[in-house]
């Protein structure tokens, strides 16, 4: 049992530390919805209706963040608003560093694929993240 308890340890903490390359970065580019925040204490909260979700653009290490509202003709509704973004690899991590006129935070990121994006911030909460489906009227 203890065996098991270490392998999974391991594997926990290999995962929570992983660095992505610039290739595997491009994957962030496009539009994403939160799922799913996870609390430190293990609280979930779930997102089941957003009237806001997110776009991402980078090149290279550089770039942004903006809200955008999707609209029912499956257009985006979007602002002049925007946070930049700057790629930063520290410790075999990866964090997006964001910087705006009022505020600079980081999240680390913690997964990345086509489907998938998990964000922590630096209150430990992760926030889940899957592509959007287009609105269709049926």
């Amino acid at each position: 049992m203890k065996k098991i308890l270490l392998v999974f340890a391991c594997v926990a903490f290999v995962s929570c530390n992983k660095s992505f390359n610039s290739e595997e970065l491009k994957q962030l580019n496009g539009y994403w919805e939160i799922k799913l925040a996870e609390m430190p204490d293990g609280t979930k909260k779930e997102y089941t209706v957003n009237p806001t979700i997110d776009y991402f653009e980078l090149k290279g290490n550089k770039g942004f963040r903006k809200k955008v509202m999707p609209q029912f003709d499956g257009t985006y509704r979007v602002n002049d608003l925007s946070e930049d973004i700057s790629v930063v690899n520290e410790d075999g991590k990866t964090y997006l560093s964001y910087k705006t006129e009022y505020a600079e935070w980081k999240e680390q990121i913690l997964e990345l694929d086509n489907e998938n994006l998990v964000l922590k911030n630096e209150q430990d909460i992760e926030y889940h993240y899957v592509k959007p489906e287009p609105f269709t009227l049926k």
